[in-house]
């Protein structure tokens, strides 16, 4: 007995009957499948009894989609000079020595030390020492006047000679 279904084991030729009819019954051929897409092979006409219409192209681009395309190339050239120059820049400075800035800018600063010792030279020489004696009365008029106007009060004095 089978231990799952509880009936007697098949011999060898109730097998082999069973066995057979499972393969012809699982081999059967089947019918052909639906047809999933068609093909209309008949020739088109050369000349049909429509006339022909016009078709023009109204693919124009809008200006403000030309403005930003032009914007967008101008603004990638710039970054791309920009980025360029900052490399050179940047190559430049990775090879400074102080040597190399001592011999470029000694020049420069002597001459400078130079034109200032010139310009307090000429400076001291133009302003020459004047001194203004009065002798006469001397009188001195301390009337203020204050007016206060505008919107936040501002207070003018004026002094009145």
């Amino acid at each position: 007995m089978d231990r799952t279904s509880g009936t007697p084991p098949l011999t060898e030729s109730q097998a082999a009957a069973e066995a057979r009819r499972l393969i012809t019954e699982l081999y059967q051929p089947q019918p052909p499948a639906p047809p999933t897409s068609y093909r209309d092979t008949t020739p088109l006409p050369a000349v049909g009894t429509t006339p022909p219409v016009p078709q023009p192209d109204t693919r124009i681009v809008p200006a403000w989609a030309a403005g930003i395309a032009v914007a967008s190339i101008g603004v990638g050239a710039g970054v791309t000079g920009l980025g360029c120059g900052a490399w050179l820049v940047l190559q430049g400075l990775a090879s400074v020595t102080l040597y190399g800035v001592l011999a470029a800018t000694l020049p420069f600063a002597a001459l400078a030390m130079v034109a200032t010792a010139i310009g307090g030279a000429i400076s001291r020489a133009r302003t020459a020492s004047t001194t203004h004696i009065y002798k006469a009365p001397v009188t001195k008029n301390t009337a203020i006047t204050s007016n206060q106007r505008g919107l936040f009060a501002r207070t003018r004095n004026e002094l009145n000679s």
